[in-house]
């Protein structure tokens, strides 16, 4: 377990005012995604924001996806394609949240209930798993890609549907109903950066790498070391992948022809795992750093690992599930307990904070006596400071994210969890003045 030094206490900022992300790249790649969420939301029965309000017995208002005995969540997640690893973490978590609400005692005299479907992050299946429990749910506390999630904004605002996402992008700011937890991914990599700086000797006038999926998350990662660069004298080697590349072999040789220092990743963990191994055995022995998707722990079991234990890092919007304070220590004993024979990543704590933000703005709910959809976002938006045991987050301004701060990870074949916390949560100057355009 890792101890943080007083120097990286976490610190509360300003929430940043920022616009949604409308980059010209970003409403290229989510196009067919907003065709074919528009045609199923044309043929869907989806209730269209008509939350009948009805009160209970106790003078309770519900809606959809409420009744008097249930209230019915959904997560859509990834099992079974590009982040598997991950969706399984995020899903069993949320599962063991469910498990222990209920045993408690519920929410609002009433049981929670989690419909879970599996996208495989693909973008029809994705939008068909919407549409198809829209209409009787209250709402998702789980809803991994940027990009799925970025296709259904619109749709969704008339829905009034409470979607948490896993998913960082700028894109999804700006509603009432999609609430981002953490900072989204332009403020994540110019933390990133900021730290490459400070910690590993990445001066002005160096070149950065940035590899990058294509669409919506790669595109916000990229305008944040595009900020970044031009703040600080830098200049970034630009590399765009698909989600189906795995060998990053052509990406590594440009890189190291153009003598970079330093390389950001936004992509996923197969991708990092090429990224760092290759970069390795080819003599590219520089820092590498990725947003918080971009690792799992399963990797260090590979031919990369030792490669990542050295020269990977991992940008985080929360403490790691090996670190030992309260929160972290309390989940991961209940995790190991509930799924023994499953490993701990930081999969874990993305859905459990996910969930348990869910919950407490059920149970503010209740106490305003509106278990609408439109209640229960209202009451999401009077969580101004609430601390799941992993950083405080505030949820009162839709435009802004949660929170302006990145912990640091590094990759650690012997801590709990895969990772150890080596800059606790900060947020660097640049991240606090920066606007999307």
């Amino acid at each position: 377990m890792t101890v943080l030094p007083p120097r990286t206490k976490l610190v509360r900022t300003k929430p940043l005012r920022t616009k949604p992300l409308r980059t010209k790249a970003t409403a290229t790649a989510l196009a067919a995604l907003l065709a074919l969420a528009g045609a199923a939301g044309c043929s869907s029965k989806a209730s269209n924001g008509k939350d009948e309000g009805k009160g209970d017995a106790q003078g309770v208002k519900t809606g959809v996806g409420v009744s008097d005995k249930t209230i019915n969540l959904a997560a859509l997640t990834d099992m079974s394609g590009v982040y598997a690893t991950l969706g399984k973490s995020v899903t069993q978590a949320q599962q063991l949240y469910v498990k222990q609400t209920n045993e408690a005692g519920g929410i609002c005299g009433r049981q929670l209930k989690l419909t879970v479907r599996d996208h495989g992050y693909e973008p029809q299946k994705a939008v068909s798993a919407y549409t198809e429990l829209e209409p009787k749910v209250l709402g998702y506390a789980q809803f991994i890609g940027s990009p799925f999630v970025a296709a259904i904004k619109k749709r969704n605002e008339d829905s009034k549907a409470l979607i948490v996402p896993q998913a960082w992008s700028a894109a999804l700011l700006g509603s009432e109903y999609i609430r981002v937890i953490g900072s989204t991914y332009d403020i994540e990599t110019i933390n990133a950066i900021d730290f490459l700086m400070k910690e590993k000797g990445v001066k002005k006038g160096d070149k950065i790498g940035h590899v990058y999926f294509e669409g919506d998350y790669g595109e916000n990662a990229l305008e944040g070391s595009r900020h970044m660069a031009k703040e600080s004298g830098l200049e970034i080697v630009e590399q765009k992948i698909k989600p189906t590349d795995s060998d990053m072999s052509a990406q590594v040789a440009a890189l190291k022809q153009a003598k970079v220092k330093a390389i950001v990743l936004s992509a996923g963990p197969a991708q990092a795992a090429s990224l760092v191994g290759v970069a390795a055995a080819s003599g590219l022995k520089v820092p590498i750093i990725g947003n918080n998707s971009a690792f799992a722990p399963q990797l260090l079991g590979t031919q990369a690992g030792p490669a990542l234990e050295k020269m990977y890092f991992v940008a985080s919007p929360s403490l790691p599930i090996g670190d030992d304070a309260d929160g972290p220590s309390k989940l991961a004993a209940d995790y190991a307990k509930a799924y023994p024979k499953d490993a701990l990543d930081n999969g874990v704590v993305a859905g459990w904070t996910a969930a348990s933000t869910f919950g407490e703005a059920l149970k503010a709910a209740c106490k305003n006596k509106d278990l609408t959809r439109e209640g229960v976002a209202a009451a999401l938006r009077t969580m101004s400071a609430y601390d799941s045991g992993f950083g405080v987050q505030n949820y009162s301004e839709p435009a802004a994210p949660s929170s302006l701060e990145s912990v640091i990870l590094q990759p650690d074949k012997s801590a709990k969890g895969g990772s150890k916390a080596i800059r606790g949560a900060e947020s660097s100057d640049a991240a606090q003045s920066f606007k999307s355009d």
